[in-house]
């Protein structure tokens, strides 16, 4: 249990007390700085602690924004700080200093003395309308006390369960409504990570429904797969309103909605098979597409990670896109066209329960090649006016996103090239390119061994040019393309199906590089990246068996790679995630851009 000391002469009448139990904080109360520092040495040193003003009035929750967050070492409100285990030491020393300061106070209260000689970072939550102040005579005491009573903090509350930027379905069809859920879940003892597998059980019998291939099931899959979503929002605003986040809840969120979105593109593929229509292609074409984009957005973002100035810098493109988020209409209209989850599931959902899986697909391809033409494009714009150098961070992150196997490790000692997007385009142009002409031939195997070549070329450096960030989307689109042509062309039942599971495995590895790199938890192990052979020893791989074998036991040998893969990507997130949420990871929460 956390525990707060409540510093200085209680007040009559206060509910500070009650408020910090109703936190589920225990409350101790010293009389000065040296009692004060007496009390923190006695609180175990695993806990939770908060020094909190005796005179403190406000919202309930302020203080819950102020103290209980676990997402921050140390954080503090007017009147009141805190520490988790990690950030201990800092709040120690700063109380040691104050206990042995002498001369003439210029903040007279405690915690806020505190706040102010901290020597790390220290969290300041905005509270906006909510009141938190350590009032000095009875009068200011008395006016706070009323500006507590005209402000609605459960309003407040409900207000910021909801993301302060979200797409346009999101936010004017499903968070007025999913606020409220997120409430009923928190009073009832749900967590978000419930929700959030909730959400997945229902998009998985979506799914299913989908795979029947009738209308009944294509309704009743639209009208799950939007339930789906509502739920997908609610786990997050049940994060945000009670406070609930962690390092595995992120985790799941994030890949969870990808898990649930690729299945029911199988689900519809399925579907659309029993009514004799084989979309594989399509569903695979449209999953490689959609993990592609996310690449780019992820590739982009950690680039310009630490960048003071911004990744958009002053460029002409940079202004022109502040001057369009100053609309409010193009604000909107700029959120609907990139294609976010929430507008991207509600035409998925409607397609679905109205049309064919095939027109379903058509328009899931058209819509979100757009968006990816829309955002890369405008994204290379801002970074060929990039001034500010790239940082090792940044470039460590791009090497790691690569996911370069053992053969560009022997190669990149001997190959070196300036342009690394080039590079990695060409091989990867060259590959894709020869198996959409020749198939399973050996002038394709050459090509692959091409784009081996070139791939060691473009990561020999480090990737701190102004359009490195491209060059793991090239290694991704390569891989995925080369593996759905290649299945495509050898026109055999189940080789579609196949290339579908190998490359939703690849990719949940991706996925799973990324949630590490933005959880500071570094890229997955070395020996699992060289294990499943790195993205040019995948592809090598595919080109290899696909010339070798005959077009069945092609079929056979995509689908025991695409198993031993999810085998060994899996096991092993799964071992490092609930590891790391064992072992007190620093709780996270993805505030960032709709997927």
């Amino acid at each position: 249990m956390p525990t707060a000391i409540l510093t200085g002469q209680p007040v009559p009448g206060s509910s500070i007390e009650g408020d910090l139990r109703s936190l589920g904080y225990e409350v101790r109360v010293a009389a000065d700085p040296a009692e004060t520092e007496t009390l923190l040495a006695q609180v175990p040193g695993d806990r939770r602690v908060a020094v909190v003003d005796a005179r403190f009035v406000g919202h309930v929750h302020a203080l819950r924004l102020g103290l209980t967050d676990p997402r921050f070492p140390l954080a503090a409100i007017p009147g009141a700080v805190t520490a988790r285990p990690a950030g201990r030491q800092a709040l120690t020393r700063a109380l040691a200093r104050e206990t042995s300061a002498q001369g003439a106070l210029l903040v007279d209260s405690l915690p806020d003395r505190i706040t102010g000689t901290l020597d790390t970072e220290v969290h300041r939550p905005e509270l906006g309308s909510l009141v938190a102040v350590v009032p000095a005579d009875p009068q200011t005491r008395n006016e706070a006390r009323q500006a507590v009573a005209a402000v609605d903090d459960e309003a407040v509350r409900l207000k910021s369960a909801v993301k302060s930027r979200d797409g346009f379905f999101t936010t004017h069809f499903v968070s007025p409504y999913s606020r409220y859920l997120a409430r009923w879940c928190a009073r009832r003892g749900l967590t978000p990570n419930q929700v959030t597998t909730a959400s997945l059980l229902t998009a998985l019998v979506a799914a299913a429904c989908a795979a029947t291939g009738t209308r009944a099931g294509f309704v009743a899959a639209g009208v799950l797969l939007i339930a789906s979503f509502v739920l997908d929002c609610t786990d997050g605003q049940l994060a945000r309103y009670s406070l609930q986040y962690s390092t595995l809840g992120a985790w799941l969120d994030a890949t969870f909605d990808r898990a649930k979105e690729y299945a029911y593109y199988a689900g519809l593929a399925l579907g659309a098979a029993r009514g004799g229509d084989d979309v594989w292609a399509l569903a695979l074409g449209a999953m490689i597409l959609q993990t592609s984009r996310h690449v780019v957005d992820f590739s982009f973002n950690e680039a310009n990670a630490g960048d003071p100035t911004g990744p958009a810098n002053t460029s002409p493109t940079a202004a022109l896109s502040d001057k369009l988020d100053s609309v409010g209409w193009t604000v909107w209209l700029r959120r609907m066209i990139v294609l976010p989850i929430g507008e991207r599931w509600a035409l998925i959902a409607v397609l679905t329960a109205l049309t064919t899986p095939r027109v379903t697909f058509y328009a899931l391809l058209v819509g979100c090649a757009f968006a990816a033409t829309y955002t890369t494009a405008g994204r290379v714009l801002r970074s060929l006016n990039r001034k500010a150098a790239r940082t090792d961070r940044a470039a460590r992150a791009l090497a790691d996103l690569a996911d370069s196997g053992p053969l560009v490790e022997l190669l990149t000692r001997r190959a070196s090239v300036p342009l690394a997007p080039v590079s990695a385009a060409v091989g990867g142009l060259l590959v894709v390119t020869s198996a959409a002409l020749w198939g399973a031939t050996w002038p394709t195997l050459l090509a692959a061994l091409a784009h081996v070549a070139l791939s060691a070329a473009a990561v020999s450096r480090p990737l701190k040019g102004a359009l490195d960030w491209l060059v793991p989307p090239f290694f991704r689109a390569a891989e995925y393309g080369t593996v759905l042509i290649l299945a495509a062309e050898s026109e055999v039942n189940g080789a579609l199906p196949a290339a579908f599971g190998l490359v939703a495995a690849v990719a949940y590895h991706h996925y799973d590089t990324v949630y590490r790199i933005r959880g500071d938890a570094g890229a997955p192990p070395r020996w699992l990246v060289r294990t499943i052979g790195g993205h040019e020893g995948r592809t090598l791989a595919v080109v290899l068996l696909a010339v070798v074998l005959t077009a069945a036991q092609f079929t056979v040998a995509l689908t025991v790679l695409a198993v031993a893969v999810a085998l060994l990507v899996l096991l092993e997130s799964i071992r490092f995630w609930v590891s790391a949420h064992r072992q007190g990871a620093p709780a996270v929460h993805d505030e960032g851009e709709p997927a």
